[in-house]
């Protein structure tokens, strides 16, 4: 049986919270989109995120010609009908590959896009609420540049924050942030020495973290005037307690294979607590 994103959408919009309802401050951000209902990193997928209101991640490469395009591997094989290296194919070529039909039937002729595909879906949504975390995967002497100006050009420099290559890389983020000071940039935090650093870090308004971190860790980066982005195993799954403890302490933003799951486990959550406290 094939699927369709437009024809999930009625069914799981009974179960999307509304912003006001989420737990206060705490993002969803799907990875690859909806990885489990489209395929990844597709329009179909980042439009279907967009209409619900949800974040989403996205991986940026470059091909030979220059374009910047979404796509997660070195190479074309696993998620086209193509084979060999992103960057040995032209734009015109890349996006004449079919991105959909690996995934299902229903999605054939989907194409490879172009970063500012993306970003034009981002143009004329209303409000704050959806994250997009701009994944690099390349890193040559314009690629902050071409994408910090696209993104700033297109008006939705403040709706994304730069993962990637960023979180390790010093030189990168101080090169995004010479682009732009107003670009959100995520700084990797996996142990005692690299939280401390990245709370003082000038070139990075976000931590990143891949463990649940404390309550007491969240307020820290928020008296620093930074957000916490938490990604990796304990939530990319369908993990129901660590996303109800990731809620609780505070954590900003939250990526997952299942955002749609998250969301409603958020609500429910909402639900029960406003039973408990005798509010609607």
């Amino acid at each position: 049986m094939t699927i369709s994103v437009i024809g999930i959408i009625p069914l799981i919009l009974g179960c999307v919270i509304t912003e006001e309802g989420l737990d206060a401050g705490t993002m969803t951000v799907g990875h690859r989109g909806l990885l489990n209902h489209a395929p990844e990193n597709s329009l179909a997928g980042f439009r279907a995120c967009v209409d619900l209101r949800v974040g989403f991640e996205l991986d940026v490469r470059r091909t030979n010609d220059g374009a910047l395009v979404c796509l997660h591997d070195e190479s074309v094989d696993r998620t086209t009908d193509g084979t060999g290296a992103v960057e040995d194919y032209s734009l015109a070529r890349i996006t004449s590959l079919d991105a959909g039909a690996w995934f299902d039937p229903a999605f054939a002729g989907e194409s490879v896009p172009m970063l500012d595909e993306v970003f034009r879906l981002l143009g004329g949504v209303q409000g704050d609420r959806i994250l997009v975390a701009v994944d690099l995967k390349d890193d040559d002497t314009t690629m902050a540049e071409d994408v910090v100006g696209m993104a700033r050009r297109m008006g939705v420099l403040d709706r994304l924050v730069f993962i990637g290559l960023a979180i390790d890389r010093p030189d990168l983020r101080r090169r995004i942030r010479d682009v732009d000071s107003r670009a959100h940039v995520a700084s990797l935090a996996e142990s005692p020495a690299a939280f401390e650093a990245a709370l003082v870090d000038p070139d990075a308004d976000w931590v990143y973290v891949r463990s649940l971190p404390t309550s007491g860790q969240v307020d820290r980066v928020h008296a620093m005037g930074k957000r916490i982005f938490l990604a990796g195993p304990k939530v990319a799954g369908l993990e129901p307690s660590n996303w109800r403890l990731a809620a609780q302490s505070g954590v900003d933003a939250v990526l997952t294979d299942f955002p749609l799951e998250f969301r409603s486990t958020l609500r429910a959550g909402h639900r029960d607590q406003s039973a408990r406290d005798g509010t609607p």
